[in-house]
């Protein structure tokens, strides 16, 4: 397209030249012209010429190039500090209005998987920031990670009638290899998809993913530290502590055999805590730190705790954060416990049929009130439950991407479930 256009311009400007060059010859052999003429003639030869030089200039592929770059670098600069925060409504809303203070673009907007997330330019009016996807080539998109180039008004899909977009190019916002999002270019005319705006748009789209990759990894070190932290801090706590240790002095007198195993597995318990930080673990390995810590709890509880696991062995060498079945086992008896009736705890680990992994924690206890399940996730939360069901879902959304994290479910009276999702890792069973 470039090199098209640029012989085009080579073609229209030679026969300018010529025009001009006949012009002035007939204004010099004319008995009845102007003196003018030629004069006018030559002035015109020698724009045109500058014309022509200067439009082989500019339309040279490594000046287009030089601007490319100029324009991204400018773009992921100003663009850094918002990127930062996430992919979010006013991250995207700032990024969308650089971009288009460096493009030639009629419009910007970016979207996350589901919603748009930020639109600036002509018709800001009527698409709406935080409304839902409503192209078709954007779910495509998401979909496959290819980018896509929309050169009529249908293909962009918007329901007003007098909106004057009617070209767009859509490419892929990514994240360790998977569309998190989407950047998209519009324009009044489909004259405009040229193949310099589409390699601009494309490379845009790089630089935006990785500085979104760049800050989901800095987040995830900031949150690895606090994380770790808060989990450490979470195990050992002095009720837990105390009541595990008077539990074995207690049968040091009735089952001296028990005490000592009970005291073995305290040592191992704490010692893997210890150890342990955010590197990934085989689920095995958790399991197993897992059934320590019930097991405390069913020496301290006897029959009042009945725990049952069914995780399928296909499983067990999946690698996962450290710190993240444990905590939820914990939080299952911890609040689950009936003053008046034994607690079951079942443990289930299963591949689901869209490709991610599910582990759930079922309890049969007192459950959470209606009100208040969709804020368990707040830090605070239940003097404690929040920040570790928090610490779980943080981690597993920055280990294993969109799709990942913690559900809870619950019924007051009847008990509560707590899925771990754990998106697009079957495949690696």
């Amino acid at each position: 397209m470039i090199r098209s256009r640029s012989a085009l311009m080579d073609v229209v400007l030679t026969i300018a030249l010529a025009v001009l060059a006949a012009v002035t010859v007939a204004g010099l052999v004319g008995e009845h012209v102007s003196k003018w003429v030629p004069l006018a003639g030559l002035i015109g030869i020698v724009t045109v010429a500058l014309a022509l030089v200067w439009g082989r200039f500019v339309t040279r592929p490594d000046h287009v190039r030089a601007l490319q770059s100029h324009k991204m670098l400018e773009i992921a600069n100003r663009s850094l500090s918002y990127l930062r925060e996430g992919l979010s409504e006013d991250s995207a809303q700032q990024v969308c209005r650089i971009v288009l203070s460096e493009s030639e673009a009629a419009a910007v907007a970016i979207t996350d998987t589901e919603r748009i997330l930020g639109f600036a330019g002509i018709g800001e009016d009527h698409h709406s920031v935080g409304g839902p996807i409503i192209t078709r080539a954007t779910q495509e998109t998401l979909e496959d990670n290819e980018h896509r180039v929309l050169s009529n008004k249908e293909d962009i899909g918007c329901p007003r009638k007098d909106c004057v977009l009617k070209a767009a190019i859509v490419v892929p916002l990514q994240m360790r290899g998977r569309a998190v999002g989407t950047l998209k270019f519009y324009y009044t005319t489909p004259r405009l998809l040229s193949e310099t705006q589409v390699a601009m748009a494309e490379g845009l789209g790089k630089v935006l993913s990785t500085q979104l990759e760049l800050s989901e990894l800095e987040r995830q070190t900031e949150l690895a530290t606090r994380m770790e932290l808060k989990a450490l801090q979470a195990q050992i706590n002095p009720h837990f502590l105390f009541n595990t240790i008077n539990t074995i002095a207690s049968l040091i007198r009735t089952d001296p055999a028990r005490a000592r195993d009970l005291l073995r597995e305290f040592a191992a318990f704490y010692r893997r805590t210890l150890e342990a930080g955010e590197d990934l673990i085989p689920l095995s390995v958790e399991l197993e730190q897992t059934r320590r810590y019930l097991c405390f709890e069913v020496a301290r509880f006897g029959d009042r705790v009945i725990v049952e696991e069914e995780v399928e062995p296909a499983l067990h060498g999946l690698l996962v954060p450290a710190f993240i079945v444990q905590p939820i086992v914990e939080n299952a008896i911890a609040h689950g416990m009936r003053p008046d009736a034994p607690l079951t705890v079942r443990l289930t680990g299963r591949v689901c049929r869209d490709g991610s992994v599910c582990l759930t924690v079922y309890d049969d206890g007192v459950g959470i009130a209606a009100d208040i399940v969709p804020h368990v996730l707040e830090p605070g939360f239940a003097k404690g439950l929040g920040i570790a069901l928090k610490n779980v879902d943080d981690r597993l959304k920055g280990h294993f991407g969109p799709g990942s994290g913690v559900i809870v479910e619950s019924v007051e009276g009847e008990g509560t479930a707590v899925s771990l999702v754990l998106a697009g890792v079957a495949a690696s069973v």
